[in-house]
């Protein structure tokens, strides 16, 4: 695994805008930043993170029947009561999930640790998928990277055949938060491979879905909403507006409810308790529970922090670090330490795609702290 400086393209601004990557760069700041990449051998993508990482999604799948019949454990993961058979009929009638993504701690040497499972709303989609492909395209063609130059993605396919499943009978909206551009680059994104699997699509806010008398979802045009694609989270969809329809609606979402009990913090402890010493989990226990293998340098993470929120990272010799949020009224996990690899001054992290649950592609982002935090930028890889 190594950091090799380059080149930005000089013409980046305007594949950019060709491509439609609206969002390269936030608030005037680099985002997307091709002035190096990580390069990779294919043993460490297949053995340390592809392997894994199809494990782990099997490991997480196998708890959610535990968690789905457990009154004690649904209340540990704090969902609120009157979803409880939502959630469980969504998992028993096996609802299917697009997609999600594993964060990792990893130096290219040791095992990589799970740090967490963005299950229900992950980002960095669209430039994992397609930008940082055409990026590697480009770079060949020019004689910047080798002709046998290749990268751990196949993201797209993934997502156009798992689309492709879906039924063709109504048409599926997509739906993002009007305020970020980010979320909608994303969901664009998206609904352009649901239109390429052969799937009608329509795009939309999500603060424009409507309920009709009925208790269902409706868009703009008074239609019902037979299909949704949701970049919202599902602790936020129980506790607004829209939660006292969902026992009613006759909306089929993704992602299903039954993610929204993997895509908490929550689900580390459990996993460290049911697969304890697995060599790609870091102990991690409910807070107040911690145990001896915890060791002397932890993470504390609110049960549904995103993006780094409310982490605090401690160290018994490099100290203490916080950062700030609205979330942890909900409760809080420990987690041993696995402290990202550092080049330079930057932290980096490894995110592994899974579409249709299996491993299929590569998010790396870099950050001058050693908590991940939403203003991390994002770098390109290749294998060779």
């Amino acid at each position: 695994m190594l950091r090799i400086s380059c080149q930005e393209r000089p013409d980046l601004a305007a594949q950019a805008q060709f491509y439609g990557f609206d969002f390269y760069r936030i608030d005037n700041e680099m985002y997307w930043d091709e002035r190096a990449f990580y390069q990779f051998t294919l043993k460490q993508i297949e053995h340390d993170l592809e392997d894994p990482s199809n494990e782990l999604a099997q490991m997480c799948e196998s708890l959610v029947e535990k968690i789905v019949t457990d009154e004690q454990l649904l209340r540990r993961f704090c969902i609120p009561e009157p979803f409880w058979d939502l959630i469980a009929d969504s998992w028993h009638h096996r609802d299917m999930s697009l997609y999600g993504r594993f964060d990792f701690s990893y130096n290219g040497k040791a095992s990589a640790k799970l740090l967490e499972y963005n299950a229900d709303t992950p980002t960095s989609l669209y430039e994992a998928a397609f930008f940082q492909w055409q990026w590697l395209e480009q770079q060949v063609d020019r004689g910047v990277l080798p002709r046998n130059a290749d990268q751990f993605n196949c993201i797209q396919e993934r997502l156009i055949a798992a689309f492709a499943r879906l039924p063709r009978s109504h048409p599926w909206h997509f739906a993002y938060c009007a305020d970020s551009i980010e979320d909608k680059g994303t969901v664009m994104y998206l609904q352009d491979c649901a239109y390429q699997a052969g799937l009608a699509t329509a795009l939309l806010p999500i603060e424009d879905l409507g309920v009709d008398a009925l208790g269902q979802l409706t868009d703009l045009e008074d239609q019902p909403v037979q299909g949704l694609f949701k970049l919202y989270p599902w602790e936020q969809l129980f506790s607004d507006d829209f939660a006292a329809h969902l026992n009613t609606t006759h909306t089929r979402f993704i992602e299903p409810p039954w993610k929204a009990v993997l895509s908490n913090k929550a689900i580390l402890p459990l996993l460290w308790q049911h697969f304890p010493n697995h060599p790609n989990l870091l102990p991690a226990y409910f807070a107040g529970e911690e145990q001896a293998d915890l060791g002397e340098a932890f993470v504390s993470k609110p049960v549904f922090g995103r993006e780094g929120s409310n982490v605090t990272w401690f160290h018994p010799q490099k100290g203490r670090i916080h950062q700030g949020g609205s979330y942890g009224s909900e409760g809080f996990i420990t987690q041993a330490l696995a402290p990202l690899p550092q080049f330079g001054n930057d932290h980096t992290l490894c995110g592994v795609w899974l579409v249709d649950n299996q491993a299929c592609g590569l998010t790396i982002r870099e950050d001058e702290s050693p908590i991940t935090k939403d203003t991390a930028r994002f770098v390109p890889h290749i294998i060779v």
